[in-house]
């Protein structure tokens, strides 16, 4: 009701969205749950895509939104026309939106979810400068762009990422888990990259738990440019599943007893809210803005990154503890409802109007 009131003083204005990443990863996803908000609520928006991009598909059902596609930079800052304001939801898309601005005038906002720096050039120094508001989606992003941009406090602002309830189907999660076979199932949702999101570690795990723990089976769920690594370096364990990219998420994660994500470097991990959600127990990495999401103690354990020593420990924990994974569960689906996509729509709501006026 919050966001829609809101709105009805707003549905003149445009904003126009961009991200020119082809895949559908973590930025894509919030990039995608907040069109969907503020569509509901009856925002005029449009969204700039690379031609062959995979929200293009995603998006192509909500009511209101004009998809514009590009093929390069200057492309895309065509491709913006003249709104009211541009929101950059990817790093790339900071130079057709800054362009924009020099050419027109049209302000831009920036939502920065990775902890690494941005390139310090010049030109990538003005097109942040240029920027209205850059937006960090957690306290350790904020504090490295602070550090690497040296933009004042008043152009920051936080705004943490969102999800909203996977589908799930419990005779879909139940046929997984008898698919995989094993009676204690430790889940992993990411892009299968392991200098950041540390499956080798994980990978690391399951191999000596195939001796120590048989029982105890691993399942990745998710692609990327170390999948054939990985299944190479694993081929040998029978307690390794890899499910590949799946777009009914939500099954996978509700076939799941354990949730391991023991990434290098993390904005935020917003994935974890979906586990959570799903009242699993975490255990991940003590990086990043992932202990701005998991409580450690409360909500799951967090371990040293590429310690897989201590990651298995962990597990093993949780494991042997029942009692203790089903309370942690517990007060993590409790702790999962302060990040919901409308609570972050409203704040980008707020964030828009203070903006125009």
């Amino acid at each position: 009701m919050a966001l829609a009131a809101a709105s009805r003083e707003s549905e003149s204005f445009l904003v126009c969205h961009i991200n020119l990443d082809r895949g559908f990863r973590g930025g894509e996803r919030q990039t995608e749950l907040l069109i969907r908000q503020l569509a509901q609520a009856g925002w005029s928006q449009r969204v700039v895509l690379r031609h062959g991009a995979a929200l293009a598909r995603r998006l192509s059902d909500v009511r209101g939104l004009e998809i514009r596609f590009c093929s390069g930079l200057l492309s895309a800052a065509i491709s913006i026309g003249k709104p009211d304001l541009v929101h950059v939801h990817q790093g790339r898309a900071i130079y057709p939106a800054y362009l924009r601005k020099l050419l027109s005038g049209v302000p831009y906002i920036v939502t920065r979810r990775v902890q690494s720096r941005p390139t310090a050039g010049w030109f990538t120094r003005r097109a942040y400068a240029g920027a209205s508001k850059l937006v960090a989606i957690s306290r350790s992003v904020a504090q490295s762009m602070s550090e690497a941009m040296s933009l004042p406090q008043e152009q920051m602002a936080l705004i943490p990422s969102a999800f909203e309830s996977l589908p799930t189907d419990p005779a879909a999660a139940q046929a997984l888990r008898l698919e995989w076979g094993g009676q204690f199932i430790v889940g992993n949702v990411a892009a299968l990259d392991g200098d950041h999101k540390g499956q080798r570690d994980l990978i690391a795990v399951a191999r000596e738990f195939s001796v120590s723990h048989p029982q105890i089976h691993f399942v990745f769920v998710g692609s990327g440019r170390d999948e054939e690594s990985f299944r190479l370096e694993s081929q040998d364990l029978g307690n390794i599943h890899f499910a590949g990219f799946q777009d009914r998420v939500g099954d996978y994660v509700g076939a799941f007893d354990l949730f391991a994500f023991p990434s290098m470097k993390e904005g935020m991990g917003s994935v974890l809210l979906d586990a959570m959600d799903h009242g699993l127990a975490v255990v991940a990495s003590d990086v990043g803005g992932i202990p701005e999401v998991v409580v450690d103690g409360q909500t799951g354990l967090l371990v040293p990154a590429a310690s897989p020593d201590q990651l298995g420990a962990a597990i093993l924990k949780f494991y042997a503890d029942p009692d203790l994974r089903q309370a942690m569960g517990r007060a993590g689906k409790q702790r999962s409802d302060l990040f919901r996509a409308s609570i972050m729509a409203q704040r980008y709501v707020t964030l828009y109007r203070g903006l125009l006026g």
